[in-house]
């Protein structure tokens, strides 16, 4: 044959089964054969024709010599194959594609007669569920690399399967019992200590050699091993062996798919010499303690925890601290036999690092002596959770209290700075009384102020953000800084060359720069270097630190450092909390910090602390940078003008539950000439307003009032008479109320307290 002829065999052979391809050759040669001999003229043509046909012919026979020579083959290799691991004496089988097994050695008919099954899967459905998905998985793996296997749990023990691909379409499957092998066999087998591996339903899938020596024989399950289930843990449990029930105390430690490895310390022997090796090896957190609360052992896993190798002979409250009760009170209970079986949550007293423990006490006799166990677990990460639900728990109702307080407040304080305004209107400089009506109105602004720090910490407070240079905002700060901080501190200040703009509140924030910086102040009295540094800072992964997640972004960081006495590591946490100050009576209220803290995290931003006592303290903002979005500003047509409304003319309807706030502002628009109408109520407000004749300019209401609330009256107002102005007036901040509402039209806002002239300049600019 030739190279043509070559290539066609080869393409058949590659495609099509040997019965197909021998049926396409002879099919083609008795048709080139009838076009050569009936079709075409005698001639060269048709000679060329039916050489082709007796070429066809000729290849149907190697077709058909060759077929013949591979079946023998197969069927010698399989003979072969079969001979093999038919004396295996692990179960094997010889499966098609398709998993029908085409036959099966000695070992897999008596390890399988019950099963009559003529396809794998069905075969080791005794064994374990669901086999499908495992031979799947083999088999592909098989296809790809030749052979694969797997170890598996079965109902019968652990086993290995495995499987070769034999030819194009054959595989061979070997399962191969694994008595003495599991999970933890690796590390089981080198512990002296009994240790067992038990599955979700309590089946004993493992049992180390120390185990097994102990009980005197292979159990199956928990109810063999232990006449009361569950099994306690850190306790002291009766274990059935052959010789009879012994005492053992009990360690767990959890696997994965719902498996626990189990670890058996005898209760009466656990002093000798040989228990306190199995002791120090225990893959789980003991420590031995007598009556007294002395520690007599600790084993390298709770020696990690302590942090301290060298814990033996000192005293448990020594090493750890109760959170509650003191630990003695809990020792004493516990080994006269009161205590409850309940975890006790210490923390260890290390200098590296915060960790918390859940302790649990349980008694033991040693040679005819009580002695404690007591079995550790790492509860640092659930107390850092609980920590910061506490926290946030806390700061929550700080915050609607300080909230609640404020508004309150901010109604007494409208009243009292309000009247005082009209009492300055009747007196002038040369009055007697006008510098104790002006001392009046000046602590009025004072209460204010600390009023609004505590709105300011709830993050109620209104602010008035906009696009700002830390530059230039330090710059103009500059200045007073220096008369705040006196002659004994320097301040230096040092700014990114390319430091981007921020969106927050100009006001507040120089407030929170002017509390950091005074802080700074006061903690160095002997004088000192102040340091406020702004840079850019671009994070490409989130920064976690002090129980709060910085998102990846762009930020313009601001540092307040200082060269002061610095704040002791257990005080740290608590700066930013309302009222919490280390400054002696009089000299702070506790809430510079809590202000700070409240403004940044209103505008969007983070603040942490870092400090060393003796060295100094760094307080370090981080804002989001402001992006600022290119957009065409479309041409807006100029308005006519609109007649300016002369101040004094237009109806005002006054809606305020406080009768002196009500009385204040009432009184204040009309010495401005404005027509009042008081409401106490939104339902009074609404009642007045049935008349169809009555005119209204503005609305001047409260916010939160009883019954129905100002922004819900309004609303309904408007229906009716959808062009009046409203002015909102509330003790609380804009936006801490109605969030969920939508905004009403030609609306303004004015925080309480307000004095005469912020009320009726308010109300004359709505009537423009």
């Amino acid at each position: 044959m030739n190279i043509r002829e070559l290539s066609f065999y080869s393409f058949l052979e590659a495609h099509f089964p040997s019965s197909v391809r021998l049926g396409i050759v002879v099919g083609l040669a008795c048709a080139l054969g009838a076009v050569g001999y009936f079709a075409m003229p005698p001639g060269l043509m048709s000679q060329s024709v039916l050489a082709g046909a007796a070429t066809l012919l000729v290849v149907s026979v190697i077709f058909s010599a060759r077929n013949i020579t591979q079946r023998s083959s197969a069927n010698a290799e399989r003979q072969a194959l079969a001979a093999v691991i038919e004396r295996d004496a692990a179960p094997g089988f010889m499966t098609d594609d398709d998993g029908l097994i085409r036959l099966r050695n000695s070992a897999a008919r008596t390890r399988f007669s019950d099963t009559a099954s003529d396809t794998l899967a069905g075969t080791l459905r005794i064994m374990f569920a669901n086999p499908s998905a495992v031979l799947y998985r083999l088999q592909c793996r098989a296809r790809l690399e030749g052979a694969a296997h797997e170890d598996l749990v079965t109902r019968r023990g652990h086993i290995r399967l495995s499987v070769h691909q034999v030819g194009a379409t054959g595989f061979l499957w070997r399962l191969e019992d694994m008595p003495a092998r599991a999970t933890s066999a690796g590390r089981g087998e080198t512990l002296p200590v009994p240790m067992i591996t038990t599955g979700r339903s309590g089946a004993v899938l493992y049992m180390n050699d120390a185990a097994l020596d102990l009980v005197g024989e292979r159990v199956k399950s928990l109810d063999r091993l232990f006449a009361e289930l569950p099994v306690k843990p850190a306790s002291v449990n009766r274990l059935s062996t052959k010789d009879g029930p012994i005492a053992v105390m009990v360690a767990e430690n959890a696997g994965f798919a719902g498996r626990r490895e189990l670890y058996f310390l005898p209760a009466d022997t656990a002093g000798n010499a040989g228990h306190d090796i199995v002791f120090e090896t225990l893959p789980v957190p003991m420590i031995k303690i007598a009556t007294d609360g002395r520690i007599v052992l600790v084993n390298q896993m709770a020696a990690a925890l302590l942090g301290n190798d060298s814990a033996e002979g000192l005293m448990l409250g020594q090493t750890m601290e109760g959170l509650g009760r003191p630990i003695s009170d809990w020792l004493q209970e516990t080994v006269s036999g009161q205590a409850q079986k309940i975890s006790e949550f210490l923390r260890v007293s290390r200098k590296d690092r915060e960790v918390f423990l859940q302790v649990t006490l349980s008694r033991v006799t040693e040679n005819g002596e009580t002695m404690l166990i007591a079995v550790l677990n790492d509860a640092t990460e659930l107390k850092t959770l609980e920590a910061q639900f506490v926290q946030s728990q806390k700061m929550q109702a700080i915050g609607q209290l300080a909230g609640g307080v404020a508004h309150d407040f901010n109604n007494l304080l409208t009243a009292i700075s309000g009247h005082c305004d009209l009492l300055l209107l009747r007196h002038d400089q040369g009055d007697q009384d006008y510098g104790d009506l002006v001392q009046i109105n000046q602590n009025a602004n004072r209460a204010a102020a600390l009023v609004s720090q505590l709105l300011a910490f709830s993050r109620k407070q209104t602010l008035r953000p906009e696009v700002i240079d830390l530059r230039e905002t330090l710059s103009d700060l500059t200045h007073l800084l220096n008369r705040l901080v006196g002659e004994k501190v320097a301040l230096t200040l040092s700014h990114d060359p390319v430091l981007s703009p921020i969106r927050a509140d100009k006001r507040q924030l120089e407030q929170v720069l002017m509390n950091l910086v005074v802080n700074a102040r006061d903690a160095m009295p002997g004088g000192g270097e102040i340091r406020i540094e702004t840079e850019i800072t671009t994070l490409k992964t989130p920064l976690t630190r002090d129980r709060a997640m910085v998102p990846p972004g762009s930020y313009v960081t601001v540092k307040v450092s200082d060269e002061g006495v610095g704040i002791p590591p257990d005080r740290l946490q608590k700066v930013f909390e309302p009222f919490y100050t280390t400054k002696r009576t009089g000299e702070g209220t506790g809430l510079g910090l809590s202000t700070a803290y409240g403004i940044v995290k209103q505008t969007g931003g983070f603040i942490f602390v870092d400090s060393t006592v003796g060295n100094g303290t760094v307080f370090t903002l981080f804002f989001p940078v402001y992006e600022v979005e290119a957009e065409a500003t479309p041409e807006v047509a100029r308005a006519a003008p609109k007649p300016t409304a002369k101040q004094g003319e237009g109806v005002i309807l006054l809606v305020e539950d406080e009768a002196p706030v009500r009385a204040f502002a009432s009184r204040a628009l009309r010495l401005r000439g404005y027509t009042v109408l008081e409401a106490e109520s939104a339902e009074d407000a609404l009642k007045t307003l049935e008349d169809p004749d009555l005119n209204v300019n503005v609305f001047v209401t409260d916010v939160v009032m009883p019954g129905m609330d100002g922004p819900s009256w309004v609303r309904e107002a408007l229906k009716t008479r959808p062009n009046v102005r409203v002015v909102f007036v509330s003790g609380y901040a804009e936006g801490a109320f109605g969030d969920a509402q939508p905004t009403v039209p030609n609306s303004v806002f004015l925080p309480k307290p307000f004095s005469l002239n912020q009320l009726t300049e308010t109300v004359h600019q709505q009537l423009h």
